[in-house]
């Protein structure tokens, strides 16, 4: 997890955008990373993603929000099920805030294409809230591991959680709070690590200590998505000064 995920990124960077704060060329460098292209599938072909943000803006849109839900966890969303069941399946999905639309997205190939579905407004996500969250998703985590031997089982992920400052570098387009940033560097972080203790059970001698691991962990996964999903919220981020 080197990057923000396709969603991340255009709330990052058509945030940037519809504030006014950086141009098309940056904005598509900004979420395009490693992919080809970026369009919007629609009955009459595909269109460029910046036109569909455009349109947005006349519609009310002032920024883009992610969401990163899995399968009883909506993490953000408000619905309606259509928007729910598409970003679920994705693992993602980019709201228009204040446009009552979003964007869901699907890796075809090298490309992305996003679908338009119906959105309903949601409360904004605390920053703040969210970072406290994590810490102590991560202290629980690491004490109750610490408990269960992982050093023995895992050592790497061991050593990861111990690193609390540990962050994957993230660019961000001017207009991001340095709390945002720092909080999605983490979040990223952490999401590998759980994502690399939850891929097996290593040396797990019973399935009760498998049991116990994985439920020691997935507290800190679904800590870290919320994380990440309000450090690219810019409608719960602090004022700017």
């Amino acid at each position: 997890m080197s990057g923000l995920p396709a969603s991340g990124r255009l709330a990052w960077w058509g945030t940037a955008w519809l504030q006014g704060r950086i141009g098309p060329d940056a904005f598509l460098d900004g979420v395009l990373g490693d992919d080809a292209a970026h369009v919007v599938g629609g009955p009459d072909g595909a269109s460029p993603l910046l036109l569909e943000l455009a349109d947005a803006r006349n519609r009310g849109a002032t920024g883009v929000a992610a969401v990163f839900p899995v399968p009883g966890d909506p993490a953000g969303l408000r619905g309606p099920r259509e928007l729910n069941a598409a970003a679920i399946d994705a693992g993602e999905a980019a709201l228009l805030l204040g446009a009552a639309t979003a964007l869901v997205p699907t890796q075809v190939g090298r490309a992305v294409e996003w679908t338009v579905v119906p959105a309903e407004r949601r409360p904004p996500l605390d920053l703040g809230e969210a970072d406290r969250a994590l810490r102590s998703g991560l202290l629980d985590a690491a004490n109750l591991l610490a408990d269960l031997d992982v050093a023995s089982w895992q050592p790497e992920v061991a050593d990861e959680l111990h690193d609390l400052r540990a962050a994957v570098p993230l660019p961000a387009p001017e207009g991001v709070p340095a709390r945002a940033v720092e909080l999605a560097g983490r979040a990223q972080h952490l999401l590998a690590v759980a994502q690399l203790a939850l891929a097996d059970d290593g040396g797990a001698v019973s399935s009760g200590e498998a049991a116990a691991r994985r439920a020691a962990i997935e507290p800190l996964e679904r800590a870290a998505r919320h994380a990440l999903g309000a450090a690219c919220s810019p409608d719960g981020w602090p004022p700017a000064r």
